[in-house]
């Protein structure tokens, strides 16, 4: 028995979770991010774990990880310069993109510039047809021209993706080859071993993407795992996946793609977690931060999925949890623009300097000033005492804007809350219509550092029927690396009707499928017991554009059960769009079989019921909702199942504070989570 230890980088903290094997119990950290020294912050933290709660390294027996290198090197533009061979005559293909304008409602907006410029870009003379023949053979000689061009141009790594390598990849594996034998150590990334997807663009930009950002992720990987080692850290660290799942660190190094959004995915995971276990079935997770603000959807305790999430300025076309971005964090900067009006964000004070409150050089308001100049936070250290609260100098922070726009303090700051919140409102009103759900039906899960200072707030204007606050939020998103699964996909195009001659293939396909799909999950935990394997296909009516991932029942393919089959895809079309045509014919463009394996999860255990208000710790008075008003104080230790009380409230604990407005009751569940509702307020 040990302590499994997860970890969540975000941009002003890193989180710590930890769960005691033996009681199952859990503890949390936060330690200040390093972004000017990715990598510093776990090594700090596995020091603190020490100093405050005696664990020592050598005990630790599990460790995961999410990182935010990958996306970090994108935004950032710091990543490989790369060359890409394309089939001649479509060197174009990353300038032309989808030719969508970035911003519809904005007629001079541009897309931005490709990771890779035009110059860059080499043709090569070959040709393979859609059916997977080779149409024209592969010219090495080409190929050997563009090698020496690349090197010239000072190319550090080398992208291939030539048509329609997702049906053959023989001509992408033999660039491979000789651009090897050319230069034994210049990297080289083939579209076909990133992700084998149908269309052009997209297998392109997800293959450059991952390249793009592999020696970063490999060299911070590395740095890591010797850090661990040499802190007395024995188990090979693992690494949260894009698609919710877990890895490791070594498998980490050359398959990058898969793990450039796992800080995200791992707040989602964790979300799901509590949901489950509290039995909410339609959920929105909530993750506010420093510096983003990040809205899933989570439907019977499981996260919906998708494809074409945006990295910085681009979309990566790799199976992850569906997140959206729905505004600022707390560290997000207000402002006056040159017309006198109030903005905020999206410009962040981050970790350093921070909000001026931190008392790490920041001079400028942000959200979290504004809550502290409104008397809502700033009643105990916040991060686990890593930062002790300045109330005065928020105060003159804030005062600064204040001037300018003729209010006071206090006026100014809910100002710039209310501001924050509108922008979410409108991010999320269209989250919501795209995901054709009604948010009354909904419950709002709010976590990271300032999800629960800000959620009431925004539930109250999307009318959601009550705020969920699970017991640790701060951590969450640590937390979920450590009950995230072993989980990877595997992919195959097969673009063929689905028809009951066609039955047979695409039974054959599914069986390499899940062989592959066994070995992975052999290799990396060393056997397949009560592994869980999902089938599904991307269909779509013949002459759609795109198509729709379906979950397909195994016994239905061995059954020959064509009927089935396609009942599963009109009812998804159905869903989606609310309607069908059961006669049109339907189209399998690809086959997934996503397996995942068992992780032992954290148990939260049902606390006995104690029915009764709770007694504040103290009376506050504090700005809210337009004036000054006497506020309840509780501290979150001193709360258990079965209290209730009245907003306005404050709840502080170690990793955040929860801000209830007015007309609002909290009821502390059995799970110890708590339920904000609107309605049924306590005498």
């Amino acid at each position: 028995m040990g302590y499994r230890v997860g970890v969540d980088i975000g941009g002003s903290f890193t989180d710590f979770a930890v769960i005691d094997e033996a009681s199952g119990e859990i503890k949390s950290l936060k330690v200040f991010s390093r972004p000017d020294q990715p990598g510093e912050e776990v090594i700090a933290g596995i020091r603190m774990l020490q100093e405050r709660y005696g664990i020592r390294p050598e005990e630790i027996s599990y460790f995961t990880h999410g990182t935010t290198v990958g996306i970090n090197t994108v935004i950032q533009r710091k990543g490989l310069s790369l060359a890409l061979f394309t089939t001649e005559n479509f060197c174009d293909v990353l300038e032309l993109a989808r030719l969508k304008t970035p911003d519809m409602y904005h007629l001079l907006s541009r897309r931005p510039a490709p990771l890779i410029k035009r110059s860059m870009v080499f043709g090569i003379a070959e040709r393979m047809a859609p059916d997977g023949s080779i149409r024209q053979p592969l010219d090495e000689a080409s190929v050997e021209r563009a090698v020496q061009q690349a090197m010239d141009e000072g190319a550090e790594g080398i992208v291939v993706s030539l048509l329609h390598s997702y049906r053959n990849s023989v001509h992408e594996l033999r660039v491979k080859e000789i651009v090897e034998s050319i230069a034994p150590g210049l990297p080289v990334f083939c579209s076909s071993e990133t992700w084998p997807i149908i269309r052009e663009y997209e297998r392109t930009i997800t293959a450059v993407i991952g390249g793009y950002v592999q020696p970063r992720v490999a060299h911070y990987l590395t740095s890591l795992q010797q850090a661990l080692k040499n802190a007395g850290v024995r188990p090979e660290p693992r690494l949260t996946k894009s698609n919710g799942g877990v890895m490791t660190a070594e498998q980490g190094k050359h398959d990058c793609v898969q793990m450039i959004l796992s800080g995200t995915a791992a707040g989602v995971i964790g979300a799901s977690h509590v949901a489950a276990t509290a039995g909410i079935d339609r959920c929105l997770s909530l993750d506010i931060g420093g510096t983003s603000a990040d809205i899933a959807v989570i439907i019977d305790g499981k996260p919906q999925y998708g494809v074409g999430e945006l990295i910085g300025d681009f979309q990566i076309h790799i199976p992850s949890v569906s997140v959206s971005s729905v505004g600022e964090g707390g560290g997000s900067i207000a402002w006056v623009d040159s017309l006198g009006v109030l903005q905020v964000g999206p410009e962040s004070a981050g970790s350093r300097p921070g909000p001026a409150c931190y008392r790490r050089g920041g001079t400028r308001a942000t959200i979290t000033d504004a809550f502290v100049c409104c008397g809502l936070v700033g009643h105990s250290d916040l991060g686990y005492q890593a930062v002790e609260v300045d109330v005065e100098a928020s105060r003159k922070a804030v005062e600064v804007l204040a001037l300018k726009l003729g209010r006071s303090i206090e006026e100014t700051a809910e100002a710039i809350i209310q501001i924050a919140v509108s922008g979410m409102y409108s991010e999320v009103s269209g989250l919501v219509s795209r995901y054709g759900i009604d948010p009354r039906d909904y419950s709002v899960l709010a976590f990271g550092g300032a999800g629960p200072m800000l959620g009431c707030f925004l539930a109250r204007e999307i009318k959601v029927k009550e705020i969920v606050v699970p017991v640790s939020p701060g951590t969450l998103s640590a937390q979920g690396g450590l009950i995230a699964d072993l989980k990877s996909d595997f992919l195959k195009t097969v673009y063929t009707d689905l028809t009951l001659a066609n039955l047979a293939l695409v039974r054959e396909e599914f069986a390499v499928l899940r062989e592959r799909a066994e070995q992975w999950l052999m290799q990396e935990q060393g056997h397949i017991e009560s592994a869980e394997l999902v089938y599904s296909a991307e269909m779509r009516y013949r002459g759609q554009s795109y198509e729709i991932d379906t979950v397909l029942n195994p016994a239905d393919l061995e059954a020959n059960n064509l009927q089935a089959l396609g009942q599963a895809f009109h009812a998804m079309h159905r869903q989606l769009y609310g309607h069908a045509d059961e006669r049109a014919p339907v189209q399998l463009v690809s086959l997934r079989i996503v397996i995942s394996g068992n992780n032992n999860k954290p148990r939260f255990p049902r606390q006995p019921v104690q029915h009764g208000t709770p007694t504040p710790e103290k009376s506050l008075r504090v700005w809210v909702d337009g004036g000054f008003r006497d506020v309840d104080l509780y501290r979150r230790s001193a709360l258990h199942a079965g209290h209730a009380f009245n907003g306005p409230a404050i709840i502080t604990q170690d990793d955040c504070t929860t801000v209830i407005p007015t007309a609002y009751v909290c009821r502390v569940d059995e799970f110890a989570n708590l339920r904000i509702t609107s309605e049924g307020a306590t005498e």
